[in-house]
Order: structure tokens, then C-alpha cells, then sequence
């Protein structure tokens, strides 16, 4: 009887996070996520709706490959591992799971989740889930049926070319663009923040247009600033880059030769020595036979007191 009831409260619990199941599949969805460049992909009803830069595991076989689907959805999931309650601050899962059917488990282990670090997406940071900004994955959440198929990969190839090399029938068209959000800025991304980013670029010489829309040229200025300043140059204007933006370090101009602050200063005039009577005397005499003096020999040459002779 006490098992009985203790299967029934768990069920319970799970029954208060879980969302209702759909024994129908998604074929109208489909979401890639490849690990080579750390990006998923949405798509509905065959077409492209929206890329995002994402986290994967530390090392490459933490995060699954494989064909998996999303079978559960959870708001507020706790972080059991360390007891923090589900919507905390400080939970590391953020306020949204995507469950995953990987390696045997049903939801439970494999995610596609929120995250409280947000520094982190992007890069290889994962114990095996696949992060998300946490307003990224609002918005995917939002719009994610059960049953939605799930690739992981790592591939050189594009998006649209791993959804058809896995079967799937893929409409070619342009993506849409994407929002601008409060974390990354990048290819496809437009809005105020994107222009605000090209303005910095260009105040600090960068070939650039402002448009308000991350172009290849936006990308291509943004990784010459992030090579240029020490930054990983993946041409996505994360947090770490836009605080170098704000605060670019100042660099130190020569000064040159002729400046005054390291000129040296001329030497202070000197009062020339008094001279000799018999040097007086020379002068004159020489000054004589030029025809420049026809006066008598003095004493003064010069000075507000007489020679003495």
C-alpha cells in the first residue's frame, strides 16, 4: 500500500511539470543542432524559421548524435543535483526543458534547456544538454509540439542539406530575419542593437555600413575587432564583446621628436667675458685700417663702466 501511494505522488509530480503528451507526431517541425558550430536550427512546415547559437558538451561524446524527438516539455524544471528550486536565479537549467528521448532516457537526462551563464552559449561548456539563452528558448518553447524530431550532428554541411540528407523535404528560401536580443547579435539579426554596434565599429575605423541589419560585412568588421582585441573572432557580438566595444583599449601614440614636453631646452645665454685693454686695442687698430674707425683709442667697448688701462 505505502509503494502504491508513493508511485501515485510522483506521478503527481511529474503530471504538475510535464506538459500534456501528443500521441500524434510533428511532422511539420523538425530541429537540427549541429555540433561543429554550436547552432540549432527551427524549422516549420519545411522552411527555415530561425537559427541560434547554442552550448554542447565539454568534449565531444557527452552530447548525443542521432535522430531523437522532444517528449516532454517542463517550465521551472529544479536542478535535483544540488536541490535549487525551478525558476531560481541561480539554476543552471533556466526556466525551460526540452526533454529529449536520448540514450535511453525519456526526458529525464537530455535536454534542450535555459541557462543562468550566459557567457557560456556558444561554446563547449555542457555536461551532455544543449543550452540556450533563456529568452531564446522562451520563444522556441513557445512553439516546440511533443514528438518534434530532434538531429544532432557534426557537420561541415549546411542546415538545409542535413535536413534533406536525412529525408526530410526542405522548401529553399530565405531565412527570416532574426530578432535582436539582449545577449548575441549576429548573422541575420537587425534592429536598434545592430545598429548601435555598427556606429561603435565605425567610430573606431572600421569599414562599415550602417544599416541596422547584421550583414556578411557587419560579421566580417565584428571579427576583425574580435581578433584585433584578443576576442574568440567567431563574428557573433556576445556580452564579452560588446564590453569591449563600450571600453576599447586606448592605444598609446608616440611622441614625436619635436615635441616640447621632451625637446631638449637651449642652453641659457652666457655674458661674454670682459675683454682685455690690449684686446680693445686690437679691434680698434683693426678697424682702423679698414676705414671703420677714425676715432681715438677709448676704453669702452660695450660696457656700462670704462676699461681700466
Amino acid at each position: 500500500m505505502k509503494k502504491f501511494l508513493l508511485l501515485s505522488l510522483c506521478m503527481l509530480v511529474l503530471m504538475t511539470f510535464i506538459s500534456p503528451l501528443t500521441t500524434s507526431a510533428a511532422d511539420d517541425q523538425l530541429i537540427i543542432i549541429n555540433k561543429s558550430t554550436n547552432q540549432l536550427a527551427f524549422y516549420e512546415n519545411s522552411k527555415l524559421v530561425r537559427t541560434f547559437k547554442v552550448a554542447t558538451g565539454r568534449s565531444p561524446e557527452l552530447t548525443p548524435e542521432g535522430s531523437f524527438m522532444v517528449v516532454n516539455k517542463i517550465k521551472n524544471r529544479p536542478y535535483y543535483k544540488e536541490n535549487i528550486a525551478g525558476g531560481d536565479p541561480t539554476n543552471p537549467l533556466g526556466d525551460r526543458w526540452l526533454g529529449l528521448n536520448a540514450r535511453g532516457t525519456w526526458g529525464t537526462t537530455y535536454a534542450i534547456h535555459g541557462n543562468n551563464n550566459p557567457d557560456s552559449i556558444g561554446t563547449y561548456a555542457s555536461a551532455g544538454c544543449i543550452r540556450m539563452y533563456d529568452e531564446e528558448v522562451r520563444w522556441l518553447y513557445d512553439r516546440v509540439k511533443i514528438n518534434t524530431p530532434v538531429l544532432i550532428v557534426s557537420s561541415s554541411h549546411s542546415f538545409d542539406s542535413i535536413a534533406k540528407g536525412n529525408g526530410y523535404n526542405i522548401t529553399d528560401g530565405k531565412q527570416k530575419s532574426i530578432p535582436a536580443t539582449s545577449h548575441n547579435l549576429q548573422l541575420g539579426t537587425e534592429g536598434e542593437a545592430v545598429m548601435n554596434i555598427q556606429k561603435q565599429l565605425k567610430d573606431l575605423g572600421y569599414s562599415i555600413k550602417i544599416t541596422g541589419q547584421f550583414d556578411e560585412q557587419t560579421k566580417k568588421a565584428v571579427r576583425q575587432f574580435q581578433q584585433d582585441h584578443g576576442l574568440t573572432a567567431d563574428g557573433i557580438v556576445g556580452s564579452k564583446t560588446k564590453e569591449a566595444l563600450k571600453n576599447p583599449p586606448v592605444k598609446k601614440v608616440p611622441t614625436p621628436p619635436n615635441n616640447p614636453a621632451t625637446k631638449t631646452p637651449a642652453p641659457t645665454p652666457q655674458t661674454p667675458e670682459k675683454p682685455s685693454k690690449e684686446q680693445v686695442k686690437e679691434i680698434q687698430d683693426n678697424l682702423r685700417r679698414l676705414g671703420f674707425y677714425l676715432g681715438d683709442y677709448d676704453v669702452y667697448y660695450g660696457f656700462n663702466r670704462p676699461l681700466e688701462f
